[in-house]
C-alpha cells in the first residue's frame, strides 16, 4: 500500500511540473500596459558587466503562449556570474516576478531555461538583471507581443 501511495504522489508531482509556469496575470499585463510613463530613463551599459542574451523566444517571430524562455549569461573574465543575484521585473510597474521564474527553473552561472512560460496575449516588457563577482550588474530589457 505504501508503494502505491508513493507512486501516486510521484505521478501528481510530475503532472504539476508539466504545467506551464504563469509569469504574469491578465490583470498585471493590462495595468502595466495602461500605465504609459512619460519619462523612461535610458541607462548606458556598465563596462565589463555580464551580458544577458535571449536565446528563445525569437523576438522576430510570432510568439505564442506557452513559450520556452532560454537565457545565456556571458561574464567578462576573470569575473563569474552570481546566479543568486538574478532578478526579473515585469512591465512599467517593475513587478518582481523572479520567484515565479525560480519556481520553474534553476538559474545557473551560464543562464536558465524554462520549458513553458504562460503569458496572456498582448504586449509584454521584461527587465532582466544579473550581477557578477566584481559587483557589476548586467541588464537587458526585452519587449515582445504574444499572439
Amino acid at each position: 500500500m505504501k508503494i502505491f501511495v508513493l507512486v501516486l504522489a510521484s505521478l501528481a508531482s510530475l503532472t504539476l511540473m508539466a504545467q506551464p509556469i504563469l509569469l504574469v496575470t491578465d490583470d498585471e499585463m493590462i495595468r502595466s500596459n495602461n500605465n504609459k510613463s512619460a519619462f523612461q530613463p535610458k541607462f548606458a551599459p556598465v563596462p565589463g558587466a555580464p551580458v544577458i542574451e535571449l536565446l528563445t523566444p525569437k523576438l522576430d517571430t510570432v510568439i505564442a503562449s506557452p513559450t520556452p524562455i532560454k537565457l545565456r549569461f556571458e561574464p567578462k573574465s576573470p569575473s563569474t556570474v552570481m546566479p543568486e543575484t538574478f532578478k526579473v521585473f515585469y512591465g512599467s510597474f517593475q513587478i518582481d516576478i523572479t520567484q515565479r521564474i525560480l519556481g520553474a527553473s534553476k538559474v545557473a552561472q551560464n543562464g536558465f531555461n524554462i520549458a513553458e512560460a504562460a503569458l496572456p496575449k498582448g504586449t509584454h516588457k521584461l527587465t532582466l538583471n544579473i550581477q557578477d563577482t566584481e559587483g557589476r550588474v548586467g541588464s537587458k530589457t526585452v519587449e515582445f507581443e504574444v499572439k
